[in-house]
């Protein structure tokens, strides 16, 4: 295996989407970065590439043997191993895990420009490198609350993380809102629909709202969202916390 050192990170946990492991270009003043002292990088099968970036599932035990505390965290002015921490490569792209002690890859970051080439350059150079396969090639699932890529392709931070929590309040409205309440918010959406809406049982005007705003992100979007959170403290928080951190951007 090779070894890079001085690596950025910008722990995402428990994200089992690879859109919301924000690019290097993304990150923000206010996330916390730490820096591996070292970290060491495995080649790794395009499926288990996919599990690791999207899903929570276990990591092949060869896989965490191989790395057991040899990439160790940056503190202070010493160094702190940890357990399963590495670097994956496909061969075009890499990404940073720790497990925290776990067996899946519990914490997750993208690196930066210089340190993803250094971790490919250095797998590159290790032609009978072994290559780590997936214990099993499971189906991604995805649903509202765990979007399609699609459905985030093109977004900005901010826009995927608004657009996530209109998701999660068009859920709830879902399993919360009355018949005239769901014909209600699809009619805000869509006025110039108002009197086919009115026909529409409750199933199909949230059926056809949810499809009509899986599609990119507008100002729209953005009303809508803002309208459906108020008054729901919840969600409201969330909506106070994306503003306050784009303040500080």
């Amino acid at each position: 295996m090779a070894r890079i050192r001085d690596v950025w990170v910008n722990w995402f946990e428990g994200e089992e989407n690879g859109y919301n492991i924000c690019s290097f270009h993304e990150w923000k003043s206010e996330d916390k970065i730490e820096v591996l002292d070292q970290a060491e990088v495995v080649k790794v099968s395009e499926t288990l590439f996919f599990q690791l970036e999207n899903s929570l599932e276990e990591i092949p035990r060869l896989l965490l043997d191989a790395v057991y505390k040899k990439s160790a965290l940056r503190k202070n002015m010493s160094k702190l191993p940890l357990d399963y921490c590495f670097v994956a490569t496909n061969g075009k792209n890499a990404i940073a895990i720790d497990t925290l002690g776990y067996e899946t890859p519990i914490r997750k970051s993208r690196l930066t420009p210089r340190q993803e080439k250094l971790a490919l350059e250095a797998i590159v150079q290790l032609e009978d490198e072994r290559e780590y396969e997936a214990l099993e090639k499971s189906e991604k699932q995805y649903h509202i609350l765990s979007p399609h890529p699609d459905d985030m392709y093109g977004l900005t931070r901010r826009e995927r993380q608004l657009k996530q929590l209109l998701f999660m309040a068009v859920d709830q409205l879902k399993t919360t809102g009355y018949d005239s309440e769901v014909r209600y918010w699809y009619t805000e959406w869509s006025p110039d629909k108002y009197i086919d809406i009115q026909m529409l049982t409750k199933d199909e005007a949230w059926d056809h709202m949810y499809t009509e705003i899986r599609k990119g992100w507008s100002e729209k979007h953005y009303e809508l969202c803002e309208a459906l959170v108020k008054g729901q403290p919840f969600f409201e928080k969330l909506w106070d916390m994306q503003h306050e951190s784009e303040m500080h951007k």
